[in-house]
C-alpha cells in the first residue's frame, strides 16, 4: 500500500534505527564467515564454508527485504543460481569452490564490514538526531539537574550540563531550542536518508552484471518452459472443444445428410423435419467455432484493440464494471493478448469468488509499461495460493517479463495490478 508523504517522514527514522539494529546479527554472521576464511587452509574450513556463507546471505536478505519494502528501490537476490548438488568429496569441494568465486559472496562481506558505519551515516541519522532531541528535553526537564546534583558534568552540544545548569533559563531554553531543532531535521530528512541507502544498498547488495545475465538466463529458461507447457495445454483444449463440440456436430450433420438422401423420395416429410434439425445443429456447430475463436483471439482485440476489447468483456460481466483506458497507441498482439486474458480471467474471479457488487479495470501506459488495475469492493481476503488462478495469471504475464501485485486485506477492496513491459506498435483505431 502507496504511503502518503508524512507517513513516509514519520515512519522512516524509525525503520532507519531497525536498519542499523540489523547489523547486529549481520556482523556476528560476518564474523563467523571470516573465521571460516582462516580456517580454509585446513579442509574443515572448507566444509564450513558454504553454511557460513548462507548464514550471511540470510541474514542479508533481511536487508533487501526492508529495502524493497521500505524504499523506492528494488533489490533482487544476486546469487549465481546452483546447480544440482553433487553426492561425495568432489561436489564438497565444487560447491566450496562456487560460493568462493561468486563475486556476491565477496559483495556481501563488504556490506558487513561497511554497513555499520555507513547506516549510521545515511538511514539512522534521522533516529540519532531525534533520539538527541529527546535527550536534550529530558535535560531540560529533569536529567541536567540530576547530573549536577550528583556532582557530574557533561556536554549538550555547546551547552555545558554542570552544578548550575538548572538554575541556568538560558542554558535551559538553548537546550530546548537545539533538541527541537535535531527533532524537527531528524523527521525532515529521513526519506531522503533512507533514499541514499536504498540506492546503497543496490550497490552492494544488488547483482553483478554476471549474475543479472545468468539470472536472467534462468528466468528466461523457467518462463519459456511454463509458456511450452500453457501452449500445449491451450492446443490440447482447443482439440478437445473441437473433437467434443463442432467436430461431433459435423459428423452427426454429415449422418443425417446422407438418412435425408435415402429419404428424400421415400418419406420427403420426414426428409423435411430431418433437415430443419440439421440446418439447426449447424448454427450450434456455428455458434461453437465463434466461441471458440473468441477463446483464442476474440476478433473485438484483434480489429479494436484492448481497452475496446475489456470494455466488450465489462459488458458482458455479471457485475457492474467500469473500465478507463488511456492508451495513445496499441501495445504489441502477443502482449495485447496475454493481458486480455489476464483481464478475463481476473474479473471472472471477481464474479465467482469476492462477494463484489462493482469492478473497476484502468488501464493505461506509462514509462514504457502497459499497466493494468482491476480492483473490486468485495470481501478481500484473496491469496496467491487460495485456487483463485492468479499464480497461473502471473506465470502468463511471466513469460513478457511482467509483473502482478496483489492486494486484498480482509473486508476489501481487492485491487490487482499487473506491469507488462512492451512498446507500442500501432495507433489505437477507436477513442477510448
Amino acid at each position: 500500500m502507496n504511503e502518503t508523504r508524512l507517513q513516509r517522514h514519520v515512519r522512516s527514522p524509525g525503520r532507519g534505527l531497525a536498519f542499523m539494529l540489523l547489523g547486529i546479527p549481520a556482523t556476528l554472521a560476518g564474523l563467523w564467515f571470516i573465521t571460516v576464511i582462516s580456517m580454509i587452509t585446513s579442509f574443515i574450513g572448507v566444509l564450513l564454508f558454504p553454511s557460513a556463507t548462507m548464514l550471511m546471505r540470510t541474514q542479508l536478505d533481511a536487508y533487501r527485504t526492508r529495502i524493497n519494502k521500505w524504499t523506492n528501490v528494488k533489490i533482487e537476490r544476486p546469487y549465481l543460481p546452483e546447480p544440482p548438488e553433487e553426492p561425495g568429496l568432489n561436489g564438497i569441494v565444487k560447491r566450496f569452490v562456487r560460493l568462493l568465486t561468486d563475486p556476491a559472496t565477496w559483495r556481501d562481506y563488504l556490506w558487513v564490514v561497511a554497513d555499520p558505519v555507513v547506516v549510521i551515516f545515511t538511514a539512522a541519522l534521522p533516529g540519532l538526531l531525534i533520539l538527541y532531541g529527546l535527550w536534550g528535553y529530558a535535560l531540560a526537564t529533569f536529567a541536567g539537574g540530576m547530573i549536577g546534583h550528583y556532582g557530574g558534568s557533561d556536554w549538550y552540544t555547546w551547552i555545558h550540563i554542570d552544578g548550575g545548569y538548572d538554575r541556568d533559563p538560558e542554558r535551559i531554553a538553548s537546550t530546548v531550542v537545539v533538541a527541537t531543532v535535531c527533532i524537527a531535521a531528524g523527521f525532515a530528512i529521513a526519506p531522503k536518508m533512507m533514499a541514499v541507502y536504498g540506492r546503497w544498498g543496490k550497490v552492494i547488495l544488488g547483482p553483478t552484471r554476471k549474475s543479472e545475465l545468468a539470472l536472467r538466463v534462468r528466468h528466461l529458461t523457467e518462463t519459456r518452459s511454463e509458456a511450452v507447457d500453457a501452449s500445449a495445454a491451450e492446443l490440447r483444449r482447443i482439440e478437445r472443444d473441437l473433437h467434443d463440440g463442432a467436430q461431433a456436430r459435423l459428423v452427426a450433420m454429415g449422418m443425417t445428410l446422407g438418412a435425408i438422401e435415402h429419404l428424400l423420395d421415400k418419406d420427403p416429410e420426414k426428409a423435411r423435419f430431418l433437415l430443419a434439425e440439421t440446418r439447426a445443429s449447424s448454427a450450434k456447430a456455428l455458434h461453437e467455432l465463434r466461441d471458440l475463436v473468441r477463446g483464442i483471439h476474440p476478433p473485438v482485440l484483434a480489429d479494436r484493440g484492448i481497452g475496446d476489447a475489456v470494455k466488450a468483456l465489462a459488458l458482458d460481466h455479471p457485475l457492474k464494471t467500469e473500465v478507463t483506458a488511456d492508451l495513445p497507441a496499441r501495445p504489441e498482439p502477443p502482449v495485447e493478448s496475454a493481458a486480455y486474458f489476464a483481464v478475463s480471467e481476473i474479473l471472472t474471479n471477481a464474479a465467482k469468488h469476492s462477494g463484489a457488487s462493482r469492478v473497476w479495470v484502468d488501464l493505461r501506459y506509462e514509462n514504457g509499461m502497459l499497466r493494468i488495475t482491476v480492483t473490486d469492493d468485495g470481501r478481500g481476503g484473496a491469496t496467491m495460493e487460495g485456487g483463485t488462478g492468479l499464480r497461473g495469471i502471473e506465470r502468463r504475464i511471466g513469460t513478457f517479463d511482467g509483473v502482478l501485485a496483489l492486494s486484498s486485506p480482509v473486508g476489501g477492496p481487492t485491487i490487482v495490478t499487473m506491469e507488462l513491459p512492451c512498446a507500442l506498435s500501432s495507433p489505437k483505431t477507436s477513442p477510448s
